[in-house]
């Protein structure tokens, strides 16, 4: 300690002094009415020995609340199906907070001015949630996506500019891991104030395919083509099997410099997009050759004019 902290050699007579006034005081009180004061000391006594008792109770019955609020807490989560981390959550931050609350009232029951200690923690709240900002964001984010579950781990999302399957979803951030099998971390607050793109929310996706042949082709022979293609794959969903979907498409979108091009849709369950999309394109380029369709290559006309 340095010699400045040190009480001056004022402040130690000032407070010798004080001593001796008030053990003066206590000792011509117990000299003039020494029933007086040991009533009184008695009285004083038995009046905090009540403070503690009320304070005692007051924590008992505090505590029990507590309890009761947390177990109240979790039968809703669990009749609402909420996601494990969210409920753990929440009921952590409402336990603590009413712990912190049931102390303050206990030790205002013993007499004690609680001013001081509740300004004490609203500055101290104040500034951890200054220092924890960005982490306070994170949770914030975290409360919303498993509040209002725009995923869930298994589902394959982009978002922030990466895709992957969820693999991990906390209160504070979501991992995803690549089809390259890469762990990507996304911050719950980036994450939930961004787009999602979520691939596995429902059962179908459509597959749209885009189609270029040479220009004096067979429209509809090469819509036949396409067709027979999709009706020998299982996999392709028509509304006869499944009333919620729409049977294959095709049609002529567009009449490009070099090519015609066709635009062919199809609905399958999620979990096969990826293999009828690449196993259709395939097939698209070992089987219309074979019925005469050719595919195009960019080129241009050029005109030569002979000038004299």
């Amino acid at each position: 300690m340095a010699f400045s902290q040190l009480p001056s050699p004022t402040d130690t007579i000032n407070i010798a002094d004080s001593a001796k006034v008030h053990l003066a005081n206590v000792s011509q009180a117990l000299l003039n009415d020494p029933n007086g004061f040991i009533e009184n000391l008695l009285q004083n006594a038995i009046n905090f020995g009540l403070k503690v008792l009320a304070a005692l109770v007051i924590y008992a019955i505090g505590a029990w609340v507590i309890k009761w609020v947390k177990s109240l807490l979790k039968r809703f989560f669990v009749r609402r199906n909420t996601d494990r981390a969210l409920a753990s959550f929440v009921s952590s931050l409402t336990s603590i907070t009413l712990t912190i609350i049931l102390v303050v009232i206990t030790i205002g029951a013993l007499g004690i001015n609680t001013t001081s200690i509740a300004a004490l923690l609203a500055a101290g709240g104040m500034a951890v949630g200054m220092a924890l900002s960005g982490t306070v964001q994170n949770f914030a984010g975290g409360i919303m996506i498993l509040a209002f579950k725009p995923f869930k781990a298994g589902d394959y999302i982009e978002a922030l500019g990466y895709s992957g399957v969820v693999t991990e979803l906390n209160i504070v951030y979501t991992k995803l891991t690549t089809l390259d099998n890469r762990s990507i971390i996304l911050p719950n607050g980036s994450l939930s104030n961004g787009n999602i793109n979520n691939f596995s929310q429902h059962d179908h996706r459509r597959v749209d395919w885009k189609v270029n042949v040479s220009y004096g082709s067979d429209i509809e022979k090469v819509k036949k083509a396409c067709l027979e293609i999709l009706s020998s794959d299982k996999r392709v969903l028509t509304a006869d099997a499944d009333p919620t979907v729409s049977n294959p498409f095709i049609a002529l979108s567009e009449m490009k410099d070099s090519s015609i091009e066709l635009v062919v849709r199809a609905w399958v369950i999620s979990g096969d997009y990826w293999d009828v999309y690449f196993d259709f394109n395939e097939k698209v380029y070992s089987e219309l050759p074979k019925k005469g369709i050719s595919f195009p290559f960019p080129q241009i006309d050029v005109h030569l004019t002979k000038q004299n």
